[in-house]
């Protein structure tokens, strides 16, 4: 049962499902050597049609410019992610993924999609769809 962090039960129990979810999927990131925080900037400069400012991928993932620099500069350091100077601003750094980054960014997306797929498997096409509605409601009323 979820702690009472709010006056809404339900909200409490969306946020402890989503705690939940992010932990599960942690821990088997971590097993391959990855994380949560490491994936979602792979996946960002994988998606990424060119390299990124900093400043891109920190807006793009919701973060503080400090925690995105010590996530590529971790990324950096295991060579998955490369800084490369800026075309036409000599002050400013793109970042790419390296060969060995995009090898790894579709590792840890295998494992990502292996552990959602086992956390969800105990609902039906029916729930997921019913689960996906309500959500939307809440989205749109909010959004």
């Amino acid at each position: 049962m979820a702690v009472h962090g709010s006056s809404d039960i339900l909200v409490d129990e969306l946020y402890e499902t989503t705690y939940r979810l992010r932990q599960f999927v942690e821990a088997r990131l971590r097993e391959g050597g990855a994380s949560v925080a490491r994936l979602r900037a792979l996946r960002m400069l994988a998606r990424a049609e060119q390299p990124l400012r900093m400043r891109d991928l920190s807006e793009m993932a919701g973060i503080a410019a400090r925690t995105t620099t010590t996530i590529v500069d971790s990324l950096e350091r295991d060579g998955l992610v490369e800084r490369v100077r800026h075309p036409r601003d000599r002050r400013a750094f793109l970042l790419r993924l390296t060969d060995e980054g995009l090898r790894c960014h579709r590792e840890a997306e295998e494992i990502d999609r292996v552990a959602l797929a086992e956390a969800t498997a105990a609902l039906t096409a029916e729930d997921r769809e019913r689960l996906r509605a309500l959500l939307a409601r809440i989205r749109e009323t909010t959004g």
